[in-house]
């Protein structure tokens, strides 16, 4: 296949990819209206709660039973799954992937879940573009670089970022991405043409706009600290996390798959009435917290709440992603260190604003170990340009805290977990191919000549 076609095959996927993402984001934001309805009844509370808890435990079920049923790749953000794939290490069953993961993606996140919606549009890009590579009977180098570019489409339409979507590809799957112009050029046009395509159909603008002005240079040691903070947070996140998974697989085995879903879903029905913020994705909590002006106490369990629900939805098996719950627990980390900080200092007219933005940065550094698409992310998101340098910082030392501590890359970590767990003995941090030839990007030389 010439350039030229291979670009076009890319503007083609991107635009479906948007179309697609942006149908599921609207589907989620649609289903996640039902608990408004509830409260619309008039119902007394003792009959409101355990109705609201048995409406979204049903909800989380049938999601977890779609997935278990039909396709048990699709459970969780699916983000690993592509890196796998990458790598020749995990198959794109795009027939499966595809109806199971936005489905069963609008059932978890409706029910109000602690998910975001950007994994599942992830994996439902790569899982567009595996189809278009099967179709067209793609080399396989081309085929790994239309399903990076379909991943990267899969971000650019849930969060309207672009840059970032690009970034994510030269950070995130530097070790397994086919680097080439030809490649490269079309993760960059499929990941422009979904968010054209995503605007067109939702609007422009960031999905996630703050207003925050600039801040003096003598705050700077703040977002220092702000980020030594957040390298230790983000690797008790990653750590917490697949514990999480652990023991709702122990459970499961020893019982059945469907008791931690079904307990989640009770606590989140509840939740929804009683502590909201405790629910969602969070791209609301993350825009309103730091305008609230809430006690330190408040914000701590604010922090402790979105922590622990963030572990529990994700262990549910359904389609979910991280993202979006990582930069909402980032916000309230940012707010409770920056209203802690107001308490010894005076602080500047928009400083606790300008430390959840950043946060977002530094959390997101931390867990997934991407610092750069953790800047240009949270700078596409929220429209905050003015404290880039703040959040630079942020995410450099919330970065070398987390590498000091030990801490490793989210998804490598859960594609580690899910490779044991299928009983694969190769590694995506393999250095050499069984035969001792040098790999690059996970796949021998040879291969990549395919």
């Amino acid at each position: 296949m010439s350039d030229a076609a291979y670009y076009g095959v890319a503007i083609l996927v991107g635009g479906v990819v948007g179309a697609i993402g942006t149908a599921f984001h609207l589907g989620t934001d649609a289903a996640s209206h039902w608990p408004s309805l509830m409260r619309g009844l008039g119902l007394s509370e003792g009959l409101l709660l355990p109705l609201m808890g048995l409406i979204a435990a049903a909800l989380v079920l049938a999601s977890v039973w779609l997935v278990r049923t039909f396709a048990p790749e699709a459970a969780g953000s699916g983000v690993q799954e592509i890196e796998g794939a990458l790598e020749g290490l995990r198959p794109v069953r795009w027939k499966r992937v595809l109806p199971v993961k936005f489905v069963g993606g609008v059932l978890a996140l409706g029910s109000g879940l602690v998910a975001g919606r950007e994994g599942p549009t992830i994996h439902m890009g790569a899982s567009v573009a595996q189809a278009a590579s099967e179709w067209l009977g793609l080399s396989t180098r081309d085929m790994r670089g239309l399903l990076a570019a379909g991943g990267a489409a899969g971000l650019a339409a849930a969060f309207n970022a672009p840059l970032a979507a690009i970034l994510f590809v030269i950070e995130e799957t530097r070790r397994q991405f086919p680097y080439g112009l030809r490649t490269y050029t079309a993760v960059i046009l499929c990941s422009v043409t979904s968010a054209i395509v995503t605007e067109g159909i939702a609007g422009v603008g960031p999905d996630m706009l703050l207003n925050v002005p600039e801040m003096p240079l003598a705050t700077l040691p703040a977002f220092i600290g702000l980020g030594l903070v957040l390298g230790a947070v983000g690797v008790l996140f990653n750590r917490s996390l697949i514990w999480a998974l652990d023991f709702a697989r122990e459970i499961g085995l020893l019982w059945s798959f469907y008791i931690v879903p079904a307990a989640v879903g009770l606590i989140i029905g509840v939740l929804l009435i009683v502590r909201p913020e405790a629910t969602l994705g969070g791209e609301v909590l993350a825009v309103t917290l730091a305008g609230e002006h809430l006690p330190l106490l408040v914000l701590a369990s604010v922090v402790v709440v979105r922590f622990v629900m963030t572990m529990a939805s994700y262990s549910t098996g359904t389609p979910g992603g991280i993202f979006a719950p990582i930069l909402a627990l980032a916000t309230a980390v940012g707010v409770l260190y920056g209203t802690a900080l107001g308490t010894v200092f005076s602080l500047p007219e928009g400083m606790l604003t300008a430390l959840a933005v950043a946060a977002m940065g530094g959390l997101f550094s931390s867990t997934v170990r991407a610092p750069l698409v953790g800047m240009v992310l949270v700078a596409e998101l929220t429209g905050a340009y003015q404290v880039l340098i703040p959040v630079i910082l942020t995410c450099v030392f919330a970065n070398v805290v987390a590498e000091a501590l030990g801490g490793r890359p989210i998804y490598e970590v859960l594609l580690e977990r899910t490779l044991r767990l299928a009983g694969q003995t190769v590694t995506p941090s393999d250095a050499k191919a069984a035969d001792g030839t040098e790999q690059i990007g996970g796949w021998d030389e040879r291969k990549r000549q395919n």
